[in-house]
């Protein structure tokens, strides 16, 4: 049965293209369902949108407004959004066109709870998919407003399980994972003497103290990494948006630091620098680690949709998923070597394997089919 899904998320706020792809798929994926879905955004806070020309927070949503039109009319979506700014302007359809699609929704899916206006109230049901498993839960962003939803899902996938101290607010949550539309990744052949990348923020907010415990960041966990290239003898890549004496370390340890910016401009110069990769290597915040919360990032399975192996730090993820050929997960720097040692030497194998994974657990069909079904 096709369905009416209001999603809301913030593309105009944040236009940069890994978080596209994570939107994104969402939105290709619930229509390729043959579901009629609508984007909404609202401004949230005073200088809420990044505009990436000036490297800078402002109220003027006029870069992300413009990134936002090309995006969405390049997958069928031009016209099914509403974006609700600042100075009070609507763009796209109007508040009244939403408020009316809003009473014959079936479903309101607020991704990472970003976004609220009433008329969402209006909505038969509503979903909140929270994609920072622990900072969610311990009220980071917004804890008081959990009972607005019907339904609440995390990334955090060992939520309630044996083995994980995940927090979880005194509240009942279901396990979800990052949707992917394998037709948007192509798959073209990965080259053996390309550098290992990874795209990454340092330290996007404080360390957090919540019931005698700290939850921190991915700046807590590179310590044992910096010289990795040196002591793996491998070329290995980094965008990151980090102080001055964190890229002088990375690079005396061998990285190459690549800009940011210019990386995640948009959604194609993201998928095309996932591409140009031999695989993925990266850490995970530490609270993920600490609490074995199961978070998996929508960044690895964009090189694992696009055939590129994966090494990143276990959160918990290797109780459900397969690792060992195509994901390699790792637990300590003894750990990450041998696996990265272990992509070199079976290069097109953990390619394939990789692909095969992501096909197999984060086909967009099966991880929103089932989220629906848990919704509706």
């Amino acid at each position: 049965m096709a369905l009416k899904i209001l999603c809301c998320g913030h593309l105009v706020r944040h236009p940069l293209g890994g978080h596209s792809w994570h939107h994104l798929q969402y939105l290709v994926g619930l229509a390729r369902l043959g579901h009629e879905v609508v984007f909404m955004e609202h401004w949230g806070w005073p200088d809420s949108c990044y505009d990436p020309a000036r490297d800078a927070m402002t109220s003027d949503a006029t870069y992300g407004l413009d990134y936002l039109r090309t995006l969405l009319g390049r997958h069928g979506l031009a016209g099914s959004w509403c974006y609700l700014a600042e100075d009070g302007r609507e763009h796209g359809m109007t508040r009244e066109a939403l408020a009316q699609f809003c009473r014959e929704c079936d479903l309101c899916l607020n991704l990472s709870n970003m976004n609220w206006i009433d008329e969402l109230m209006l909505c038969r049901r509503r979903a909140l998919v929270d994609t920072d498993p622990v900072f969610t839960q311990i009220g980071v962003h917004g804890m008081a407003a959990l009972d607005r939803y019907h339904a609440l899902f995390s990334f955090g996938e060992n939520v309630h399980r044996a083995g994980s101290t995940m927090p979880t607010g005194h509240a009942s949550w279901q396990p979800t994972r990052q949707p992917v539309v394998l037709e948007l990744w192509p798959v073209l052949p990965g080259d053996p003497e390309a550098p290992f990348t990874t795209v990454i923020n340092w330290s996007p907010m404080p360390d957090h103290r919540h019931n005698g415990r700290v939850y921190g960041q991915k700046s807590a966990q590179f310590e044992p990494f910096f010289c990795l290239p040196h002591d793996a003898g491998q070329p290995m890549r980094i965008a990151v948006n980090a102080p001055t004496e964190v890229c002088q370390r990375l690079k005396q340890g061998g990285w190459e630091l690549a800009d940011p910016l210019g990386i995640t401009r948009d959604a194609g110069t993201y998928q095309e620098f996932v591409r140009s990769s031999r695989g993925e290597f990266c850490v995970a915040k530490h609270a993920y680690v600490v609490t074995r919360c199961g978070w998996f990032s929508d960044r690895s399975t964009a090189y694992l949709a696009s055939g590129r192996p994966v090494v990143v730090e276990d959160t918990g993820f290797s109780d459900f998923l397969p690792c060992g050929r195509g994901l390699l997960a790792y637990r300590d720097r003894e750990e990450a070597l041998a696996a990265i040692q272990s992509v070199a030497a079976d290069y097109p194998e953990h390619c394939r394997a990789a692909r095969d994974l992501v096909a197999e657990h984060f086909d967009s069909r099966r991880v929103l089919t089932q989220l629906l079904a848990e919704s509706v």
